[in-house]
Protein backbone atom coordinates (compact mmCIF):
# COMPACT_ATOMS: atom_id res chain seq x y z
CA UNK A 1 0.00 0.00 0.00
CA UNK A 2 1.33 3.46 -0.83
CA UNK A 3 2.16 5.95 1.93
CA UNK A 4 -0.65 8.29 0.86
CA UNK A 5 -3.31 5.58 0.73
CA UNK A 6 -2.19 4.22 4.12
CA UNK A 7 -3.34 7.50 5.71
CA UNK A 8 -6.87 7.18 4.32
CA UNK A 9 -9.69 4.71 4.91
CA UNK A 10 -9.97 1.77 2.48
CA UNK A 11 -11.48 2.51 -0.92
CA UNK A 12 -14.93 1.01 -0.08
CA UNK A 13 -15.20 3.43 2.86
CA UNK A 14 -14.03 6.39 0.81
CA UNK A 15 -16.73 5.69 -1.78
CA UNK A 16 -19.57 4.82 0.61
CA UNK A 17 -22.61 6.77 -0.69
CA UNK A 18 -24.59 9.09 1.58
CA UNK A 19 -27.84 9.32 -0.40
CA UNK A 20 -30.19 7.02 -2.27
CA UNK A 21 -29.34 8.81 -5.51
CA UNK A 22 -25.73 7.60 -5.19
CA UNK A 23 -26.66 4.12 -3.95
CA UNK A 24 -25.92 1.39 -6.52
CA UNK A 25 -28.06 -1.73 -6.94
CA UNK A 26 -31.18 -3.07 -5.19
CA UNK A 27 -33.58 -1.20 -7.49
CA UNK A 28 -36.35 -3.59 -6.43
CA UNK A 29 -36.12 -2.01 -2.95
CA UNK A 30 -34.96 1.59 -3.46
CA UNK A 31 -36.05 2.35 -7.02
CA UNK A 32 -38.81 4.88 -7.68
CA UNK A 33 -42.04 3.69 -6.06
CA UNK A 34 -40.39 0.69 -4.38
CA UNK A 35 -40.94 -0.34 -0.79
CA UNK A 36 -37.92 1.10 1.02
CA UNK A 37 -37.92 4.33 -0.95
CA UNK A 38 -41.62 4.80 -0.15
CA UNK A 39 -40.91 4.15 3.53
CA UNK A 40 -38.09 6.68 3.57
CA UNK A 41 -40.03 9.33 1.66
CA UNK A 42 -43.03 8.97 3.97
CA UNK A 43 -40.89 9.07 7.12
CA UNK A 44 -42.90 6.18 8.56
CA UNK A 45 -40.02 3.89 9.35
CA UNK A 46 -40.70 0.43 10.79
CA UNK A 47 -38.27 -2.27 11.88
CA UNK A 48 -36.86 -4.58 9.21
CA UNK A 49 -34.08 -7.03 8.44
CA UNK A 50 -31.85 -6.84 5.37
CA UNK A 51 -30.87 -10.30 4.15
CA UNK A 52 -28.29 -10.74 1.42
CA UNK A 53 -24.73 -11.71 0.49
CA UNK A 54 -21.74 -9.63 1.60
CA UNK A 55 -21.04 -6.42 -0.27
CA UNK A 56 -24.61 -5.77 -1.39
CA UNK A 57 -25.05 -2.53 0.56
CA UNK A 58 -26.81 -3.54 3.79
CA UNK A 59 -24.76 -1.32 6.11
CA UNK A 60 -24.68 1.52 3.61
CA UNK A 61 -28.44 1.46 3.22
CA UNK A 62 -28.97 1.65 6.98
CA UNK A 63 -26.67 4.71 7.20
CA UNK A 64 -28.44 6.40 4.28
CA UNK A 65 -31.84 5.87 5.89
CA UNK A 66 -30.69 7.36 9.21
CA UNK A 67 -29.04 10.32 7.48
CA UNK A 68 -31.97 11.00 5.16
CA UNK A 69 -34.51 10.92 8.00
CA UNK A 70 -32.15 12.74 10.41
CA UNK A 71 -32.58 9.99 13.00
CA UNK A 72 -30.19 9.24 15.82
CA UNK A 73 -28.19 6.19 14.79
CA UNK A 74 -26.76 3.47 17.01
CA UNK A 75 -24.81 0.55 15.63
CA UNK A 76 -23.80 -2.76 17.20
CA UNK A 77 -22.01 -5.81 15.86
CA UNK A 78 -23.58 -9.07 16.96
CA UNK A 79 -20.09 -10.59 16.98
CA UNK A 80 -18.90 -8.42 19.87
CA UNK A 81 -22.02 -6.96 21.53
CA UNK A 82 -23.88 -8.53 24.43
CA UNK A 83 -27.19 -7.96 26.20
CA UNK A 84 -25.65 -5.15 28.31
CA UNK A 85 -24.64 -3.28 25.14
CA UNK A 86 -28.18 -3.59 23.80
CA UNK A 87 -29.69 -2.27 27.04
CA UNK A 88 -27.21 0.64 27.11
CA UNK A 89 -28.49 1.67 23.67
CA UNK A 90 -32.08 1.51 24.91
CA UNK A 91 -31.22 3.76 27.87
CA UNK A 92 -29.57 6.32 25.60
CA UNK A 93 -32.56 6.18 23.22
CA UNK A 94 -35.02 6.77 26.09
CA UNK A 95 -32.95 9.61 27.55
CA UNK A 96 -32.63 11.37 24.23
CA UNK A 97 -36.33 10.98 23.45
CA UNK A 98 -37.10 13.19 26.45
CA UNK A 99 -35.66 16.10 24.49
CA UNK A 100 -37.79 15.34 21.47
CA UNK A 101 -36.61 14.44 17.99
CA UNK A 102 -37.66 13.53 14.52
CA UNK A 103 -38.62 9.96 15.30
CA UNK A 104 -37.40 6.90 17.16
CA UNK A 105 -33.63 6.31 16.98
CA UNK A 106 -32.37 3.58 14.66
CA UNK A 107 -30.44 0.62 16.06
CA UNK A 108 -28.46 -1.11 13.35
CA UNK A 109 -27.24 -4.61 14.26
CA UNK A 110 -24.76 -6.12 11.84
CA UNK A 111 -24.71 -9.93 11.58
CA UNK A 112 -27.85 -10.17 13.71
CA UNK A 113 -27.93 -13.92 13.04
CA UNK A 114 -25.05 -14.25 15.52
CA UNK A 115 -27.18 -13.00 18.42
CA UNK A 116 -28.35 -15.88 20.61
CA UNK A 117 -31.93 -16.25 21.80
CA UNK A 118 -31.39 -14.26 25.01
CA UNK A 119 -29.83 -11.39 23.08
CA UNK A 120 -32.65 -11.38 20.55
CA UNK A 121 -35.24 -11.56 23.35
CA UNK A 122 -33.72 -8.41 24.80
CA UNK A 123 -34.70 -6.53 21.63
CA UNK A 124 -38.38 -7.41 21.71
CA UNK A 125 -39.75 -4.86 24.18
CA UNK A 126 -37.96 -1.87 22.69
CA UNK A 127 -39.00 -2.82 19.16
CA UNK A 128 -42.58 -3.43 20.30
CA UNK A 129 -43.02 -0.12 22.12
CA UNK A 130 -41.16 1.96 19.57
CA UNK A 131 -38.17 2.91 21.74
CA UNK A 132 -36.01 2.10 18.73
CA UNK A 133 -36.42 1.13 15.11
CA UNK A 134 -34.40 -1.99 14.49
CA UNK A 135 -32.53 -2.55 11.25
CA UNK A 136 -30.78 -5.90 11.21
CA UNK A 137 -28.33 -7.15 8.61
CA UNK A 138 -27.64 -10.80 7.95
CA UNK A 139 -26.09 -13.09 5.37
CA UNK A 140 -28.08 -16.03 6.76
CA UNK A 141 -31.72 -16.96 6.24
CA UNK A 142 -33.62 -15.09 8.99
CA UNK A 143 -36.21 -17.86 9.12
CA UNK A 144 -33.58 -20.09 10.71
CA UNK A 145 -31.50 -17.53 12.60
CA UNK A 146 -33.96 -15.00 14.03
CA UNK A 147 -36.45 -15.94 16.76
CA UNK A 148 -40.09 -15.99 15.67
CA UNK A 149 -41.34 -13.19 18.00
CA UNK A 150 -38.69 -10.80 16.66
CA UNK A 151 -39.22 -11.92 13.07
CA UNK A 152 -42.94 -11.24 13.40
CA UNK A 153 -42.16 -7.63 14.32
CA UNK A 154 -39.86 -7.04 11.36
CA UNK A 155 -40.23 -7.08 7.62
CA UNK A 156 -37.51 -8.99 5.76
CA UNK A 157 -36.08 -7.45 2.60
CA UNK A 158 -33.82 -9.54 0.37
CA UNK A 159 -30.78 -7.90 -1.24
CA UNK A 160 -29.27 -9.38 -4.38
CA UNK A 161 -25.69 -9.70 -5.57
CA UNK A 162 -24.80 -6.74 -7.75
CA UNK A 163 -25.17 -7.15 -11.49
CA UNK A 164 -22.38 -6.45 -13.96
CA UNK A 165 -23.82 -3.03 -14.85
CA UNK A 166 -23.86 -2.07 -11.15
CA UNK A 167 -20.24 -3.15 -10.72
CA UNK A 168 -19.25 -1.22 -13.83
CA UNK A 169 -20.87 1.90 -12.37
CA UNK A 170 -18.91 1.47 -9.13
CA UNK A 171 -15.69 0.91 -11.05
CA UNK A 172 -16.10 4.07 -13.11
CA UNK A 173 -17.06 6.07 -10.02
CA UNK A 174 -13.93 4.87 -8.21
CA UNK A 175 -11.63 5.81 -11.06
CA UNK A 176 -13.14 9.26 -11.61
CA UNK A 177 -14.23 10.38 -8.13
CA UNK A 178 -11.85 8.85 -5.58
CA UNK A 179 -9.29 11.36 -4.33
CA UNK A 180 -6.36 8.96 -4.84
CA UNK A 181 -7.33 6.98 -7.92
CA UNK A 182 -8.23 9.99 -10.02
CA UNK A 183 -4.73 11.39 -9.46
CA UNK A 184 -3.13 8.29 -11.01
CA UNK A 185 -2.73 7.49 -14.70
CA UNK A 186 -4.83 4.34 -14.72
CA UNK A 187 -5.45 2.50 -17.97
CA UNK A 188 -8.42 0.14 -17.73
CA UNK A 189 -7.87 -2.39 -20.51
CA UNK A 190 -9.94 -5.38 -19.35
CA UNK A 191 -12.54 -5.87 -16.60
CA UNK A 192 -13.39 -9.59 -16.83
CA UNK A 193 -11.07 -10.63 -13.98
CA UNK A 194 -12.21 -7.74 -11.78
CA UNK A 195 -15.83 -8.77 -12.26
CA UNK A 196 -15.08 -12.45 -11.74
CA UNK A 197 -13.18 -11.95 -8.48
CA UNK A 198 -15.82 -9.57 -7.15
CA UNK A 199 -18.58 -12.17 -7.42
CA UNK A 200 -21.27 -9.47 -7.29
CA UNK A 201 -19.77 -8.04 -4.08
CA UNK A 202 -19.19 -4.27 -4.25
CA UNK A 203 -16.76 -4.23 -1.35
CA UNK A 204 -14.71 -7.03 -2.85
CA UNK A 205 -14.60 -5.27 -6.23
CA UNK A 206 -13.24 -2.07 -4.70
CA UNK A 207 -10.77 -3.92 -2.47
CA UNK A 208 -9.40 -5.79 -5.48
CA UNK A 209 -9.16 -2.58 -7.49
CA UNK A 210 -7.24 -0.88 -4.69
CA UNK A 211 -4.99 -3.92 -4.35
CA UNK A 212 -4.12 -3.89 -8.05
CA UNK A 213 -3.40 -0.15 -8.04
CA UNK A 214 -1.24 -0.33 -4.90
CA UNK A 215 0.71 -3.25 -6.39
CA UNK A 216 1.86 -0.83 -9.12
CA UNK A 217 2.63 2.06 -6.75
CA UNK A 218 6.03 2.82 -8.28
CA UNK A 219 4.84 2.90 -11.86
CA UNK A 220 3.91 6.03 -13.76
CA UNK A 221 1.04 4.26 -15.52
CA UNK A 222 -1.17 1.70 -13.78
CA UNK A 223 -2.31 -1.07 -16.10
CA UNK A 224 -5.47 -2.97 -15.23
CA UNK A 225 -6.07 -6.06 -17.31
CA UNK A 226 -6.98 -9.66 -16.56
CA UNK A 227 -3.36 -10.74 -16.10
CA UNK A 228 -2.39 -8.00 -13.64
CA UNK A 229 -5.57 -8.51 -11.60
CA UNK A 230 -5.02 -12.26 -11.35
CA UNK A 231 -1.33 -11.84 -10.48
CA UNK A 232 -2.09 -9.29 -7.76
CA UNK A 233 -4.76 -11.51 -6.21
CA UNK A 234 -2.52 -14.58 -6.15
CA UNK A 235 0.39 -12.66 -4.61
CA UNK A 236 -1.74 -11.00 -1.93
CA UNK A 237 -4.30 -13.66 -1.09
CA UNK A 238 -3.97 -13.03 2.66
CA UNK A 239 -4.87 -9.36 2.18
CA UNK A 240 -7.67 -10.21 -0.22
CA UNK A 241 -9.13 -12.72 2.25
CA UNK A 242 -8.98 -10.64 5.43
CA UNK A 243 -12.20 -10.19 7.41
CA UNK A 244 -13.80 -13.20 5.73
CA UNK A 245 -14.04 -11.69 2.24
CA UNK A 246 -13.85 -15.19 0.70
CA UNK A 247 -16.55 -16.59 2.98
CA UNK A 248 -18.72 -17.78 0.12
CA UNK A 249 -15.79 -19.00 -1.98
CA UNK A 250 -14.53 -21.24 0.83
CA UNK A 251 -17.93 -22.70 1.72
CA UNK A 252 -18.52 -23.34 -1.98
CA UNK A 253 -15.20 -25.17 -2.25
CA UNK A 254 -16.04 -27.12 0.91
CA UNK A 255 -19.41 -28.35 -0.37
CA UNK A 256 -18.09 -29.13 -3.85
CA UNK A 257 -15.23 -31.15 -2.36
CA UNK A 258 -17.75 -33.24 -0.41
CA UNK A 259 -19.88 -33.62 -3.52
CA UNK A 260 -16.79 -34.66 -5.45
CA UNK A 261 -15.93 -37.34 -2.84
CA UNK A 262 -12.60 -35.75 -1.89
CA UNK A 263 -12.33 -35.97 1.92
CA UNK A 264 -8.85 -34.43 1.96
CA UNK A 265 -9.88 -31.25 0.15
CA UNK A 266 -13.07 -31.07 2.23
CA UNK A 267 -11.08 -31.28 5.49
CA UNK A 268 -8.69 -28.61 4.22
CA UNK A 269 -11.51 -26.16 3.52
CA UNK A 270 -13.10 -27.05 6.87
CA UNK A 271 -9.79 -26.12 8.53
CA UNK A 272 -9.75 -22.83 6.58
CA UNK A 273 -13.19 -21.97 7.90
CA UNK A 274 -12.41 -22.94 11.48
CA UNK A 275 -9.13 -21.03 11.45
CA UNK A 276 -10.93 -18.00 10.03
CA UNK A 277 -13.48 -17.98 12.85
CA UNK A 278 -16.47 -19.16 10.83
CA UNK A 279 -19.64 -19.83 12.82
CA UNK A 280 -19.52 -23.61 13.49
CA UNK A 281 -23.32 -23.89 13.27
CA UNK A 282 -23.17 -22.34 9.81
CA UNK A 283 -20.82 -25.18 8.80
CA UNK A 284 -23.03 -27.78 10.49
CA UNK A 285 -26.10 -26.53 8.64
CA UNK A 286 -24.27 -26.82 5.33
CA UNK A 287 -23.33 -30.39 6.22
CA UNK A 288 -27.01 -31.19 6.78
CA UNK A 289 -27.84 -29.71 3.40
CA UNK A 290 -25.05 -31.65 1.69
CA UNK A 291 -26.20 -34.88 3.32
CA UNK A 292 -29.66 -34.38 1.80
CA UNK A 293 -28.76 -32.91 -1.56
CA UNK A 294 -25.55 -34.72 -2.50
CA UNK A 295 -25.49 -38.00 -0.55
CA UNK A 296 -29.23 -38.51 -0.26
CA UNK A 297 -30.61 -42.01 -0.41
CA UNK A 298 -27.28 -43.44 -1.53
CA UNK A 299 -26.51 -43.45 2.21
CA UNK A 300 -29.55 -42.57 4.36
CA UNK A 301 -27.38 -42.55 7.50
CA UNK A 302 -25.59 -39.44 6.23
CA UNK A 303 -28.44 -37.11 7.17
CA UNK A 304 -28.74 -38.73 10.60
CA UNK A 305 -25.06 -38.16 11.28
CA UNK A 306 -25.17 -34.59 9.94
CA UNK A 307 -28.14 -33.75 12.14
CA UNK A 308 -26.43 -35.32 15.15
CA UNK A 309 -23.34 -33.26 14.33
CA UNK A 310 -25.39 -30.05 14.36
CA UNK A 311 -26.89 -30.90 17.75
CA UNK A 312 -23.53 -31.87 19.27
CA UNK A 313 -21.78 -28.74 18.02
CA UNK A 314 -24.63 -26.61 19.38
CA UNK A 315 -24.19 -28.28 22.79
CA UNK A 316 -20.41 -28.36 23.16
CA UNK A 317 -19.32 -25.36 21.08
CA UNK A 318 -15.76 -24.75 19.97
CA UNK A 319 -12.95 -25.74 19.93
CA UNK A 320 -14.19 -29.28 20.65
CA UNK A 321 -16.88 -28.90 17.98
CA UNK A 322 -14.20 -29.18 15.31
CA UNK A 323 -14.05 -32.94 15.96
CA UNK A 324 -17.68 -33.86 15.07
CA UNK A 325 -17.47 -31.38 12.18
CA UNK A 326 -14.41 -33.21 10.87
CA UNK A 327 -15.97 -36.64 11.43
CA UNK A 328 -19.11 -35.69 9.51
CA UNK A 329 -17.15 -34.01 6.73
CA UNK A 330 -15.04 -37.11 6.12
CA UNK A 331 -18.10 -39.38 6.31
CA UNK A 332 -20.10 -37.36 3.76
CA UNK A 333 -17.17 -36.97 1.40
CA UNK A 334 -16.46 -40.70 1.57
CA UNK A 335 -20.11 -41.74 1.04
CA UNK A 336 -21.63 -42.73 -2.30
CA UNK A 337 -23.58 -39.87 -3.86
CA UNK A 338 -27.11 -39.43 -5.14
CA UNK A 339 -29.08 -36.28 -5.93
CA UNK A 340 -32.18 -38.27 -6.95
CA UNK A 341 -34.33 -36.89 -4.11
CA UNK A 342 -33.18 -33.35 -4.85
CA UNK A 343 -34.04 -33.78 -8.54
CA UNK A 344 -37.39 -35.34 -7.62
CA UNK A 345 -38.57 -32.28 -5.71
CA UNK A 346 -37.17 -29.93 -8.37
CA UNK A 347 -39.05 -31.86 -11.08
CA UNK A 348 -42.24 -31.85 -9.02
CA UNK A 349 -42.00 -28.11 -8.32
CA UNK A 350 -41.50 -27.44 -12.02
CA UNK A 351 -44.64 -29.48 -12.76
CA UNK A 352 -46.66 -27.55 -10.17
CA UNK A 353 -45.60 -24.25 -11.76
CA UNK A 354 -46.49 -25.54 -15.21
CA UNK A 355 -49.78 -27.34 -14.56
CA UNK A 356 -51.03 -25.50 -11.47
CA UNK A 357 -53.02 -27.03 -8.64
CA UNK A 358 -54.50 -30.22 -10.04
CA UNK A 359 -57.49 -31.64 -8.11
CA UNK A 360 -56.76 -34.40 -5.61
CA UNK A 361 -58.54 -37.65 -6.65
CA UNK A 362 -61.76 -38.20 -4.66
CA UNK A 363 -60.73 -41.63 -3.25
CA UNK A 364 -57.80 -40.14 -1.33
CA UNK A 365 -59.56 -37.03 -0.05
CA UNK A 366 -60.48 -36.80 3.61
CA UNK A 367 -64.20 -37.04 4.43
CA UNK A 368 -64.75 -35.58 7.93
CA UNK A 369 -68.36 -34.50 7.24
CA UNK A 370 -71.50 -36.21 5.98
CA UNK A 371 -71.68 -33.86 3.00
CA UNK A 372 -68.16 -34.80 1.92
CA UNK A 373 -69.04 -38.48 2.14
CA UNK A 374 -72.13 -37.90 0.02
CA UNK A 375 -69.97 -36.11 -2.55
CA UNK A 376 -67.76 -39.18 -2.89
CA UNK A 377 -64.82 -38.06 -0.79
CA UNK A 378 -62.77 -41.11 0.28
CA UNK A 379 -65.07 -43.41 -1.74
CA UNK A 380 -63.03 -46.24 -3.24
CA UNK A 381 -59.96 -45.72 -1.08
CA UNK A 382 -57.94 -48.89 -0.57
CA UNK A 383 -56.19 -49.19 2.80
CA UNK A 384 -52.77 -50.49 1.82
CA UNK A 385 -52.27 -52.57 4.96
CA UNK A 386 -55.32 -54.67 4.13
CA UNK A 387 -53.62 -56.02 1.00
CA UNK A 388 -50.81 -58.54 0.42
CA UNK A 389 -47.40 -56.99 0.80
CA UNK A 390 -49.05 -53.86 2.25
CA UNK A 391 -49.63 -52.56 -1.26
CA UNK A 392 -52.92 -51.77 -3.03
CA UNK A 393 -52.89 -51.06 -6.76
CA UNK A 394 -54.61 -47.69 -6.97
CA UNK A 395 -53.74 -44.32 -8.48
CA UNK A 396 -52.80 -41.41 -6.19
CA UNK A 397 -51.67 -38.82 -8.73
CA UNK A 398 -54.18 -36.23 -10.06
CA UNK A 399 -55.76 -37.60 -13.22
CA UNK A 400 -54.07 -35.09 -15.52
CA UNK A 401 -50.65 -36.14 -14.20
CA UNK A 402 -51.03 -39.92 -14.37
CA UNK A 403 -47.80 -41.48 -15.53
CA UNK A 404 -45.57 -38.63 -14.39
CA UNK A 405 -42.37 -39.90 -12.77
CA UNK A 406 -40.45 -37.39 -10.66
CA UNK A 407 -38.17 -39.74 -8.73
CA UNK A 408 -35.64 -41.81 -10.64
CA UNK A 409 -33.48 -43.95 -8.32
CA UNK A 410 -29.78 -43.44 -8.83
CA UNK A 411 -27.36 -46.32 -9.34
CA UNK A 412 -26.12 -47.27 -5.88
CA UNK A 413 -26.60 -50.10 -3.39
CA UNK A 414 -29.36 -48.46 -1.35
CA UNK A 415 -31.38 -47.12 -4.26
CA UNK A 416 -31.06 -50.38 -6.18
CA UNK A 417 -33.22 -51.86 -3.40
CA UNK A 418 -35.71 -49.02 -3.73
CA UNK A 419 -35.86 -49.44 -7.49
CA UNK A 420 -36.59 -53.16 -7.14
CA UNK A 421 -39.49 -52.40 -4.80
CA UNK A 422 -40.90 -49.72 -7.11
CA UNK A 423 -40.56 -52.01 -10.12
CA UNK A 424 -42.64 -54.63 -8.28
CA UNK A 425 -45.32 -52.11 -7.22
CA UNK A 426 -45.46 -49.90 -10.30
CA UNK A 427 -44.21 -51.84 -13.34
CA UNK A 428 -45.95 -49.42 -15.72
CA UNK A 429 -44.04 -46.48 -14.26
CA UNK A 430 -40.83 -48.27 -13.28
CA UNK A 431 -40.27 -50.98 -15.91
CA UNK A 432 -37.51 -53.47 -15.19
CA UNK A 433 -34.23 -52.30 -16.56
CA UNK A 434 -32.59 -54.45 -19.19
CA UNK A 435 -29.51 -56.25 -17.92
Amino acid sequence: MSASSAMLPPLPERLRPSSLDDYVGQKHLVGEGCVLRRMIESGNLSSFILWGPPGTGKTTLAHIIAQTLDREFFTLSAVTAGVKDVRDVFEKARSNSVFGGKGAPILFIDEIHRFNKAQQDALLGAVENGTIVLIGATTENPSFEVITPLLSRCQVYVLKSLEKADLQTLLERALTQDVLLRSRDIRLVETEALMRYSGGDARKLLNVLELVVDAQAGKETVLIDNATVTESIQENMAIYDKDGEMHYDIISAFIKSIRGSDPNAAIYYLARMIDGGEDPLFIARRLCLSASEDVGLANPNALLLANACFEVVAKIGMPEGRIPLAETTVYLASSPKSNASYMAIENALAEVKQSGNQPVPLPIRNAPTQLMSELGYSDGYKYAHDYPGHFADMEFMPEALRGKVFYEPAKNRHEDVLRAYLEACWPKYYPKEKK
